[in-house]
């Protein structure tokens, strides 16, 4: 089964690795996914060990913590907060929901576009008003950056690295607009990956500021998606109404156990972080390089694990191309302010980058 142009609709995700390997007539395990901003390396061994002994302690047979009691402590341990100020989630995803619930009740939503869409998708979810905002589509390598935009809405969402340009805001620029906004939700996904990242991370002001939640993901920084883990920190009174309105069990007892374990353990939690900010530094750099010698297409300067190309003209054909070749990247369609002239692709190996940059020199005449 070939390529089908019927297909080519802007996914809402990367990492649609079942549905592309559908698509294009291969197996998952083929393809090289540099759709998804996942670290390239294998969760740590102690994740593994957790998960089977969890299956094999009979753990299973009983409903897991509701109270998620000494996840919370774990995270409120690491950040350096009280307990009650953290919310564990099945995802970041499930916690940009109550966010939006929340934010709904708040007045008019400001999104920095182009932006994560599934901040709309959570705010669809309730009916709640909301504005794109313009964020400028240049901008210089400076690490980290001034906040661009002065948002005169009555709630703001930040995300920070910036979803998809890569851009850290430093928390200098930031933090005047709490006070500004009636509410604020800062998705620090990203922050861990990035060098330094951590001091222009929010989590610092949460104390400071009751209109001010954010949110984590574990996803990105160890590879398991599939685990569905993410926290929100932020007034416990605002996560005490999230909690009452949620599933009873939102985590089941594998993911419980293990970002306990993740986060309970902070010389590993340290060694790792290391280990990715080093591999960000080095590869990210290295395949800035590469791919401007690429005729026709520019990436822009970035601090994670994904770079925005741009070009003059579509490259959603050069995706394709790509595809073609086991290849994923990231259709930027669904972002607001893209569209077909833009690319995202998210560090791998240096193995697996050098295959990304041999597929695009081949495929770009």
């Amino acid at each position: 089964m070939g390529i089908s142009q019927v297909n080519l609709i802007p996914p809402r995700h990367g990492g649609n690795i079942r549905e592309e390997a559908r698509r294009i007539g291969v197996r998952t395990e083929q393809l090289l996914d540099a759709s998804a901003s996942i670290v390239p390396f294998t969760p740590p061994r102690a994740i593994h060990n957790c998960l089977v002994q969890t299956l094999s302690n009979n753990s299973l047979r009983h409903y897991p913590d509701s109270t998620h009691l000494r996840f919370r402590e774990a995270i409120s341990n690491w950040h350096k907060v009280p307990p009650d100020m953290v919310l564990p989630g099945n995802g970041a995803s499930e916690l940009f929901t109550w966010a939006a619930r929340y934010a709904a009740t708040k007045g008019l939503n400001g999104l920095p576009s182009p932006g994560f869409a599934d901040y709309v998708r959570a705010l669809e979810c309730w009916n709640a008003s909301y504005r794109h905002l313009p964020l400028p589509l240049t901008w210089n390598t400076e690490v980290p950056q001034a906040f661009p935009l002065s948002p005169t809405t009555d709630v703001l969402w930040i995300t920070n690295p910036h979803n998809p340009t890569g851009q850290l805001w430093s928390k200098k620029s930031i933090e005047p607009l709490i006070n500004n906004h009636a509410f604020v939700i800062c998705d620090e996904a990203f922050i861990p990956l990035v060098p330094n990242g951590e001091r222009e991370s929010l989590i610092p002001l949460v104390s400071k500021y009751s209109n001010l939640i954010v949110i984590r993901s574990l996803t990105k920084l160890f590879a398991l998606p599939g685990l569905r883990l993410g926290y929100a920190i932020g007034s416990p009174q605002i996560l005490e109404t999230w909690s009452k309105c949620r599933d009873p069990w939102p985590l089941n007892a594998l993911a419980i156990a293990a970002g306990t374990k993740l986060m309970s353990d902070g010389s590993g939690l340290d060694r790792w972080i290391t280990r990715v900010q080093r591999w960000v530094s080095k590869e990210g750099a290295w395949l800035h390089t590469q791919l401007e010698k690429i005729p026709e297409i520019t990436p822009l300067p970035s601090s994670t694990n994904f770079l925005l190309i741009k070009s003059n003209s579509s490259l959603i054909y050069l995706r394709e191309k790509i595809a073609k070749k086991n290849i994923l990247l990231r259709d930027c369609r669904s972002f607001v302010e893209l569209g077909e002239s833009y690319l995202r692709i998210s560090l791998q190996t240096r193995r697996d980058n050098q295959r990304i940059i041999k597929a695009l020199r081949e495929n770009i005449k």
